[in-house]
């Protein structure tokens, strides 16, 4: 294997770890040099810029990752433009305000990323629900004068079964 290969998939695999561990910084850094080491119209050079996309989006840096996405949408490899252009619909779409009830903070404990908070998903309060409690009926305040229909209704339910269990 060359020599420049093997660099390569060093550079390559260490900026993936670094963006699986969330340290997008040094992520960008080595992903970046992994990029100069490999011909970027190759599949692994298109692969190794779609890794850059994700961490420049942990940067911050949006722009940079709309930018290499772009370029990617020309790449010669299908299966690298097809998965840019739905990075860059994604990276492109309207960004929604969220309620600061549903963020919380965590500070970083990396100083290299105490500009760039990140946050956690909460969920929202919610009140608890009271249970239902069953009423109790007054059963002698039922209107029983009524009920004549069910009698009716009853007798002529006998009247279709019976009919029935003669055919």
């Amino acid at each position: 294997m060359d020599a420049k290969l093997e660099q390569f998939y060093i550079k390559y695999q260490a900026g993936q770890d670094l963006l699986q561990r969330g340290q997008y910084r040094l992520s960008v850094q080595t992903l970046e040099e992994a990029k100069a080491l490999i011909n970027p119209s190759s599949s692994l050079g298109g692969d190794v810029q779609m890794c850059l996309v994700t961490a420049y989006q942990g940067v911050g840096r949006l722009e940079d990752a709309i930018a290499v996405c772009e370029e990617l949408t020309r790449h010669p490899n299908l299966e690298v433009r097809q998965q840019s252009k739905r990075v860059l619909y994604i990276l492109k779409a309207p960004k929604l305000k969220r309620p600061d009830a549903w963020m919380t903070k965590i500070p970083s404990t990396n100083p290299e990323e105490t500009d760039n908070p990140r946050y956690l998903q909460a969920k929202p309060i919610s009140k608890p629900q009271e249970k239902p409690t069953l009423e109790v009926e007054d059963l002698s305040q039922i209107n029983t004068k009524d009920n004549a229909f069910v009698w009716v209704a009853l007798a002529l339910l006998l009247i279709i079964l019976g009919c029935l269990a003669w055919l």
